[in-house]
This record gives structure tokens, C-alpha cells and sequence, in this order.
């Protein structure tokens, strides 16, 4: 018996040396994810944006041209990215909720890999806060996700609010509002979440036991747009340029569409549009230098050669496009998202997909290319063939959507229940050429646009007679896919009451 004790003793030994082993060879991962950043970086084409770190990001791997979120609202968005599925699926669709209550069972993705044997760490927003009030806390964290997490708070949280110019005086996270600010870089919350990143990143570095999976959440460009003054003289205001013709542009919008109109936003001038354009643009160069240091101290600590590297914010964001601005539209600059992910000696570098591609893909690809089992089911395809030839199709579409009320603006934002009482959503179809989009099943209105012939998604094509055949062929198209997003079971998850209020007025 003693001997056969020793035999197991041995075996098990053996065996955790061989999962040591393994584990040596496993890839890192390196998650970045920016907040409410669109697709206004210099390797998107942007002809003002001063990225140069994100761009280098970009040039070291692949670029997805047309990725998008699955809801353009940071909690819904954030929950669906990180577990892989739709929020039909999740249950959510708000803010202030975690899939924990809808979904309990379910891994998400960083829980995933720690459950491999990862070290698994967060610095900063990954699920949702509120931001700025939520700064240095857990928000509506997942704990479980987690094996460390990390909550800076700079100076813009703690001291330079009451310096912050508003559209509305006192409030800040859901309202257009920014600061030049006097302080260094190091001072400021994305400064010393990427400090907390090198520090992170020195110790796997010298305790290389484990593969890591460290997911860093960087608040900008999320108003208040704060960032130090010398990222605002990059961008002279007399040179920022402001949306012309909305008014023509609106006329053939379904109200909804433009549901995401605040009130508030009627107190912008001219002058005020181009010192918020300023001070975004600003916040995303700044947010850019924090992104640069951590791809440094990668490259510093003979890391990068082993670590999968993914660049990406959490939804997109309206700068007067429409006359909107921020999120919560299913037009391209809302619902788009920028993708880019760095794989180790890849022969894909600096090349370009451009077949459209979704938030909830990133989890299975991944997963794959770390060799980490996955629940089942998750709802996203896996990009590494995509990855290894840049050409393949993949799914060809993306599918985003966004829930309002009964087509008025303040509503829309406030309560999200329209004069009618009733909730319904807004489905847009993304395929390689066209946006089709229905609200509540098309009762309240369609659109299409062509981007090949209108980028800017300024002509309604969608009630045109000679169009009619194409507008079915993608209603057809946008229903199968919209089937694809529930549970297989068929039943939407829900949040029980009285656990999370909603918070849609201050994202």
C-alpha cells in the first residue's frame, strides 16, 4: 500500500510539472480596452488624430476595418464583450447590472482563462463604472472574473472637478464637458493605471510560472474629456471642424434614430462644438501615451514575443454627426468599434480585414489561440482564420442594437419609454457594403444606406421603391441573425428586481 501511495505521489507530481511545463508555453494576453473611443485614430485614416502608439499597435498585427459593438451603451456592451454572447442573451441591457444576475452559471471571459491557470489581473473599467463617480472603486465588477484588481484615482477625480467646464454645471459622465488640465501625465488615472501595468507586468516578467492575463480599462476619451494641456495644443480649436447640413441630413431619419438626443446638447454654439471636438481628440492622444508606455514595458521586459496584444474600446461615439452626439445610435460612428490584435510572429502584420466582424467574436479567438476551454454556447465566431489571411469572409455581418421608447428624444435618454409606454429595440445589420436597420420590427420606421456610394450614412435608401428588393433581401437577413442572439432555450434573462436601477443618464 505504501508503495502504491508513492506511485501516485509521484504521478501526481509528474503531472503538475507537466501542467507547469505547458502553461510556460501558453501565451499571454494583453487586453487593452479604451472608453467611448471611436474610430477618430490616425491608422483608421483620421486626418487630425495624433496616435502614433495605437498606430505602431496596428502595424505589429491585424486591423479589423469594420468591427462593431453589440450595443452601443457601455454596461450592455462591456457584459456582452466579456462573456461572449448578445445581450439577449445576457439580460443585459442597461447600466449598473452584471451578467452574474441573469446568467450566474456562466464563465466569462477572464474567468475562463483563470479557470485555465491563467493569472488574470483588471486595471481600471472593464465591466462598467461610472465614470467619473465610479473612479478608484470596483464599480459593477465581477469579481469572480479576477484573480487582482487594481483602482487608481488621479488627480481629474479627486481634485480638478470643480474646474471642469460643463454643458450642464455639476454633472459630467453622461454630459458633454472637459479640462485642460496643469498636471502631468502621471497624475492622472490612465497615467498611473499604466504605471500599475509596468508594475504588473515586472512581476510576470520574473515569475514566468504562469501565463498572464491582464485586462487594462483606460477611461478616456469618456467625458469629462480631462487630459493634461499639451494634448490640447496638438489641436488648435480654430482648426476643428464642426458637422454642416443636419438639418437636410434628419429629414429622412425615422425619430428614433435620433433618439439619442439630449436637450442639453441645444446649448452648444459653434465655438463650443469645436472646443468639445478639441478636448475629445485630446483625451484620445493622451490615452494613446498611456497605451505607448505599457507596449513599451512589454517590449522593455522581453515579453512581447510571447503575448497576444488586443486594442478595441467599448463602442463607438458621436461627434455632431447627425446632430448627435456620444452613443446610443445605431448609426456607423456609434456602433462602430476599433479592432486590433497583435498575435506573436505574425505574417499578417500591417494588414487590414475588412469583412465585418463583432465584439462577441473576441472571446472564442482567444480562447483559441490560448487553448482555454469555453462554455457552451457562446454566440461569436472565432477570428483566427481571419487572422492567418486577413481575405477570409468569416460570418460577413455584424449585427448591433440598442433599445428606446416611443421615438422621443428626451425619453429615449432619460426613462427609455416612449409617450406610448412601450420598449422596443432598434436592430442594425452591418454586411460588407451595406446598414439595414429596423425599429420595433419595422413598425417605427427603416433605414439603408449604401457605403460604398455614402460612408457618412447620409441618404435613407431604405423606403425608395427601387430598392425594395434589397431592403427585404436584408430584412430577411437582419431577422435570421437577430435569432442567432438568444438563448438557445428561447427565454430572454431578466434582472430580478430591485437588485440594480438602471442608469442610462450617466453612462
Amino acid at each position: 500500500m505504501h508503495r502504491l501511495q508513492l506511485s501516485l505521489g509521484m504521478l501526481i507530481f509528474l503531472v503538475c510539472c507537466c501542467v507547469t511545463n505547458a502553461a510556460d508555453s501558453r501565451p499571454n494576453v494583453l487586453f487593452i480596452i479604451s472608453d467611448d473611443l471611436n474610430n477618430m485614430i490616425g491608422c483608421y485614416g483620421d486626418p487630425l488624430a495624433k496616435t502614433p502608439n495605437i498606430d505602431r499597435l496596428a502595424a505589429k498585427g491585424v486591423r479589423f476595418d469594420r468591427a462593431y459593438c453589440s450595443f452601443p451603451l457601455c454596461g450592455p456592451s462591456r457584459n456582452s464583450l466579456l462573456t461572449g454572447l448578445y445581450p439577449n442573451s445576457t439580460g443585459i441591457l442597461a447600466n449598473a447590472q452584471i451578467f452574474r444576475q441573469t446568467i450566474p452559471k456562466h464563465r466569462s471571459m477572464p474567468q475562463a482563462f483563470r479557470n485555465a491557470g491563467y493569472f488574470v489581473s483588471r486595471i481600471g473599467k472593464l465591466y462598467h463604472y461610472n465614470v467619473p463617480r465610479s473612479i478608484g472603486t470596483n464599480g459593477h465588477d465581477d469579481p469572480g472574473s479576477w484573480e487582482m484588481e487594481l483602482n487608481p484615482a488621479g488627480v481629474d477625480r479627486l481634485v480638478e472637478e470643480p474646474q471642469i467646464f460643463s454643458l450642464t454645471p455639476g454633472q459630467f459622465g453622461g454630459t458633454l464637458s472637459w479640462f485642460a488640465s496643469p498636471e502631468s501625465d502621471s497624475k492622472h488615472t490612465d497615467g498611473l493605471m499604466a504605471s500599475d501595468a509596468e508594475w504588473v507586468l515586472e512581476r510576470c516578467a520574473k515569475q514566468k510560472d504562469r501565463p498572464f492575463f491582464l485586462a487594462l480599462g483606460f477611461f478616456r476619451p469618456h467625458t469629462p474629456y480631462v487630459s493634461p494641456k499639451p494634448y490640447f495644443d496638438k489641436y488648435p480649436k480654430e482648426t476643428m471642424p464642426i458637422v454642416e447640413g443636419i438639418a437636410e441630413d434628419q429629414k429622412d431619419i425615422p425619430a428614433p434614430g435620433l433618439g439619442s438626443y439630449k436637450r442639453e446638447q441645444d446649448k452648444l454654439t459653434d465655438d463650443l462644438r469645436r472646443e468639445a471636438r478639441q478636448a475629445y481628440l485630446a483625451s484620445i492622444s493622451f490615452m494613446d501615451s498611456q497605451v505607448g508606455r505599457v507596449i513599451d514595458a512589454l517590449d522593455r521586459l522581453e515579453l512581447s514575443d510571447n503575448t497576444i496584444v488586443v486594442f478595441t474600446s467599448d463602442h463607438g461615439y458621436h461627434m455632431g454627426e447627425h446632430g448627435l452626439w456620444q452613443k446610443m445610435s445605431l448609426f456607423e460612428e456609434s456602433a462602430r468599434v476599433p479592432l486590433l490584435i497583435v498575435t506573436p510572429n505574425s505574417k499578417q502584420a500591417g494588414k487590414v480585414a475588412k469583412s465585418p466582424v463583432s465584439h462577441v467574436d473576441l472571446f472564442p479567438t482567444l480562447a483559441e489561440l490560448c487553448g482555454v476551454p469555453t462554455p457552451d454556447p457562446l454566440q461569436g465566431q472565432s477570428l483566427v482564420p481571419i487572422l492567418n489571411a486577413p481575405e477570409t469572409k468569416g460570418r460577413g455581418w455584424a449585427l448591433t442594437q440598442v433599445m428606446r421608447g416611443g421615438g422621443q428624444a428626451a425619453a429615449a435618454v432619460t426613462t427609455n419609454v416612449g409617450a406610448d409606454g412601450k420598449r422596443f429595440f432598434g436592430y442594425s445589420l452591418r454586411t460588407d457594403r451595406f446598414r439595414y436597420t429596423e425599429w420595433d420590427d419595422g413598425q417605427r420606421g427603416r433605414e439603408l444606406y449604401d457605403h460604398d456610394k455614402d460612408p457618412k450614412e447620409i441618404h435613407n435608401l431604405a423606403d425608395l421603391p427601387e430598392f425594395a428588393t434589397l431592403r427585404e433581401d436584408l430584412s430577411k437577413q437582419l431577422r435570421e441573425a437577430v435569432k442567432t442572439t438568444f438563448p438557445p432555450s428561447g427565454e430572454t434573462p431578466t434582472i430580478k428586481p430591485g437588485l440594480w436601477a438602471p442608469d442610462l443618464t450617466n453612462p
